[in-house]
């Protein structure tokens, strides 16, 4: 008997993976926790019944997340991620040779104990010396914080449940706070195919209070649609370029699967549906 993972997008329309096993399952405090070994993808981590990453193209995701910003910035020396308890962003974040430290702050304690037990790869640098793993609320914390980081990334679930309020202008006001004069702050939007409604309100949001805004776009097959969308505010620098401080650095040495320096200018070019949008 065939055994298959279905994660619902909209109640129309959603999309399914052929699993080998259920490597594990419980309940935490905040949300429903699965592991899939499947066919197609190798091991997923699936949160409330929405796909997370797969071990096959976890690396499209966190890279684009953490490499755009950090890139956009001449001295990423102090960094935030709100979310992303696996380690994969805190695993691209280290490939810039300016970080010094790096908190992480995830509400759900499990996601960090698993992905260490589960997903190596994805988690390898969570014990790295520069790292400090939070357990805590990510909005709660950022309200304590002025003036201090260089970077901000969220790394978040879908805006329902235990991430809804990481979707909020207030949440997106803390971030500015929080950032120092010359800050940048990106979180994942979703789809443009699903959520044209949420990804308009959020542009229109960073736009106010951020010096410059911009959408920018990667191609993610395991999530519904294929096409996600990331959020970018800078108070300064223009996310859409890299920094001139990086001129003479050797890209090729990070052996980064899907970012390069011409995939950073290309990801904000948007196709004319999604420009209409705004």
């Amino acid at each position: 008997m065939e055994a298959w993972f279905f994660e619902n997008q909209t109640g129309n329309f959603g999309i399914n993976t052929r699993i080998k096993s259920i490597l594990h399952h419980e309940h935490s405090n905040f949300q429903e926790i699965t592991v899939y070994e499947t066919y197609e993808f190798g091991k997923m981590l699936v949160l409330d019944n929405a796909v997370m990453f797969t071990d096959k193209n976890e690396f499209i995701y966190h890279e684009m997340l953490a490499l755009i910003p950090l890139f956009s910035h001449p001295n990423p020396q102090n960094v935030l991620i709100v979310g992303g308890g696996d380690g994969g962003v805190v695993r691209e974040c280290l490939k810039n040779p300016y970080v010094k430290h790096i908190d992480l702050i995830e509400i759900d304690k499990r996601v960090v104990e698993l992905s260490k037990k589960i997903f190596p790869v994805v988690s390898s640098c969570l014990d790295d010396q520069k790292v400090s793993v939070l357990n805590g609320d990510g909005i709660d914390f950022l309200k304590t914080v002025n003036d201090h980081y260089d970077i901000i990334l969220v790394d978040s679930t879908d805006p329902i449940g235990p991430a809804e309020g990481l979707f909020k202008r207030d949440f997106y006001e803390s971030t500015v706070i929080a950032l120092k004069n010359d800050g940048i702050f990106v979180a994942q939007t979703e789809s443009p195919f699903f959520n044209e409604n949420l990804i308009r309100d959020i542009h229109l949001i960073i736009g106010k209070i951020y010096k410059r805004s911009s959408l920018y776009l990667a191609s993610i097959p395991v999530y519904p649609g294929g096409l996600w969308s990331f959020t970018v505010g800078s108070k300064k620098y223009d996310p859409k370029k890299i920094n001139e401080t990086y001129r003479e650095f050797d890209f090729d040495k990070c052996n980064f699967k899907y970012y390069t320096p011409e995939i950073h200018n290309s990801a904000f070019i948007l196709p004319k549906f999604i420009k209409e949008l705004f």
